[in-house]
Parts: structure tokens; C-alpha cells; sequence
């Protein structure tokens, strides 16, 4: 099978097309077609050696295809069986990848394979912000920076659904029509001067309740003048240091929340994956894909993942 593999840490022209063996299911495990693969920051991160990844390996966390085979054990799947991905043995990016059972996730609704390798990694972050880290209540306000990408819909579709007024930022014209259709009630350019002052005009100058942050290291300070009494700020992303003033959130009782995915128990996926399942199922939950590229265009997808303008989710098609 084809795969991309990754020999030395460095830039995205590390990642190649290698031809490598097909890997076997051992029991409690599935071999799954990978039809779509979903490209994530944080895999870039690992690309570049700050993750400390074992070499070599084959990026990849989330995906979509049908279930290939099973091992001894499985009980839930068979082949056949339409799947996204919830992590993997040994990475998506590849035409086979191999998970265990409780990695598989029957997909939900009507999805396409392409909005199936957009489900975990953006939605599990989003609803974990929301109802794990900051139990956001329906009624209270949220700003969402950078509401135009993966996670960024994935919070502005959940926090309509669960009935939170959203505020959401983007850097493009596309991007805030993107904010706007998937169901914010107030999107704002967070590249405009003043943008700041007009959150706390649309709140009657109480401020924000709750804060999903993509970028601490650029808007972090800025977020805490923003927060509403008790408010919550989830660090979600961030890719370097900031200067805060501690007096900001002392005012308010104001709490700093940080988070990344991989620390959930089995308990806590379960949750999540349940959810995404639900909104899935009826409808509340639509992946936007942005762009699809082939899986030889890895290097181009992690250039991308990276810049500004956020729109959806890249995928990789084997």
C-alpha cells in the first residue's frame, strides 16, 4: 500500500510517498480503506520534532473509509462497515490504517467519507471546550477566534445547538460568511481595529461568558479584558509565549483553562464520541470541507493547516 512516512523531523517536504506493507489486524483490531484523511495542527507539530514522535512513523489521526477486516474479537464492526476514526495504530495518511474497535466509530448520519475525517480531532476539541473544561450553560455568550476553521465550526455549530449565543471571529470575508451560515449571531473581523470594543457593545458591556482560543500567544491578554464576571477562557491552541495581567482576571473571577485532546480517559471519549454521533445522526453536526487534496500533496496540506484564513477542514484522499 501507498503510505506517507516521515524518516527525519523537519519541514513538510520530510513527509514521502513510500510503498510499505499492508498491515494485518491482530485481535481487538480492524484494517480500515482509508478514503479521506483529516490533516490537524498537531501534526504538524509532530513533523517538526516537538511532539517527540518515534521515527519513522506515518502522520494521521483522523479518517474515514469502510472496514477492510477484522481481527479476532471484534464484536461491533465488520467488513463493509462505513468508519471514522477516533486515532489510530498506525496513522491515516495511507491507503489501509489499522485502529482498535473503540477507535472505529460507526459513522454517523448521511456524512461523506471527506467530512468523516473531519469529525474527530475538531468536534472531540470543541465539545470538550464546551461541556468538559468551561460547562458552558445555554444562555450564556461565547467568542470563538477563528470560527472559520475546523474546530472554530465545529464550537459555532455545538455552541448554537446547545444554546449559547456565539460571537465568532475570522480573518476573511469567506471565512465570517462561513461563521455566519454555520450559525453565529454576530461575526466580527478580528484583523479590524476596534473589533474588540464591538464584542463588548454587542454584550451591553458585561463581556463574554465563555472564550475558545486557538492563538494564545497572540490574543490571550487581550481575551481576559473581554470576559464577563466568572467568565472562562479554554487555551485550545498557541504557539508561543504571551504576557498576561493577572489583575484582569482577578476582577472578574475570571478562570484560564488549557486543554489538549490527547489527555482524555476512556470515559471522557466515550462522552465525546457520543455526542458526535448525536449531532451527527440528526443533523446539528456538518463538517465543512475545505479543501481535498491527494495524499501526495501532504507537504502542501501541512503549508496550509498553518496560514492564515482558516475555511473548514483539509482532507488528504489516498
Amino acid at each position: 500500500m501507498k503510505a506517507i512516512v516521515v524518516r527525519q523531523y523537519g519541514d513538510p517536504e520530510v513527509m514521502k510517498v513510500e510503498e510499505v506493507p499492508t498491515p494485518r489486524p491482530a485481535a481487538g483490531q480492524v484494517l480500515v480503506r482509508v478514503r479521506a484523511a483529516g490533516v490537524n495542527p498537531t501534526e504538524t507539530y509532530a513533523r517538526s520534532g516537538r511532539t517527540g514522535a518515534a521515527l519513522p512513523y506515518t502522520p494521521g489521526t483522523d479518517g474515514a473509509g469502510e472496514v477492510e477486516g477484522v481481527g479476532p474479537d471484534v464484536k461491533a464492526l465488520k467488513p463493509g462497515d462505513r468508519v471514522y476514526l477516533a486515532r489510530t495504530v498506525t496513522g491515516t495518511y495511507a491507503e489501509y490504517a489499522l485502529a482498535t474497535e473503540k477507535q472505529a466509530r460507526p459513522m454517523p448520519g448521511k456524512l461523506s467519507f471527506a467530512q468523516g475525517a473531519g469529525l474527530f480531532i475538531p468536534y472531540a476539541t470543541a465539545i470538550r471546550a464546551l461541556t468538559q473544561i468551561t460547562r458552558a450553560r445555554p444562555g450564556e455568550t461565547m467568542l470563538v477566534h477563528g470560527a472559520s476553521g475546523g474546530v472554530g465550526t465545529a464550537a459555532v455549530q455545538f455552541g448554537r445547538a446547545m444554546g449559547l449565543t456565539v460571537i465568532g471571529t475570522a480573518g476573511t470575508d469567506r471565512g465570517r460568511e462561513l461563521a455566519r451560515k454555520e450559525g453565529a449571531h454576530h461575526v466580527l473581523d478580528h484583523g479590524s481595529t476596534g473589533y474588540r470594543d464591538e464584542i463588548l457593545r454587542l454584550t451591553g458591556g458585561k463581556g463574554v461568558d465563555v472564550i475558545l482560543e486557538m492563538l494564545a500567544n497572540v490574543n490571550l491578554g487581550a481575551d481576559l479584558k473581554l470576559l464577563a464576571p466568572r467568565g472562562r477562557v479554554v487555551v485550545i491552541g498557541s504557539r508561543g509565549d504571551v504576557t498576561i495581567t493577572p489583575r484582569d482576571l482577578m476582577g472578574r473571577d475570571g478562570t484560564v483553562h488549557a486543554m489538549l485532546l490527547w489527555n482524555i480517559n476512556e470515559e471522557e471519549a466515550a462522552s465525546l464520541n457520543a455526542a458526535i454521533a448525536a449531532g451527527g445522526d440528526n443533523g446539528t453536526l456538518r463538517p465543512i470541507v475545505g479543501l481535498e487534496l491527494p495524499l501526495a500533496e501532504a507537504p502542501q496540506a501541512h503549508r496550509r493547516i498553518l496560514e492564515p484564513g482558516a475555511f473548514g477542514k483539509i482532507v488528504l484522499v489516498p
